[in-house]
């Protein structure tokens, strides 16, 4: 993701669609934004943004 609000909007999206959201975003021990979601054919998903992680220039 390339922010927090994408991270916020993903797991929002998934809710809707029928997904169980299993831990809500929010700020992760390395400095990151992150949530967790179910989906309805029972796999699991994290959704993270991580500035560390961003090519450069962005």
């Amino acid at each position: 993701m390339r922010d927090r609000q994408a991270v916020d909007e993903t797991i929002a999206r998934a809710r809707d669609a029928g997904a169980r959201v299993i831990k809500g975003p929010q700020d992760t021990f390395y400095g990151g934004y992150a949530g967790y979601f179910q989906d309805p054919d029972g796999h699991l998903w994290e959704i993270v943004w991580n500035p560390q992680m961003l090519p450069e220039g962005d």
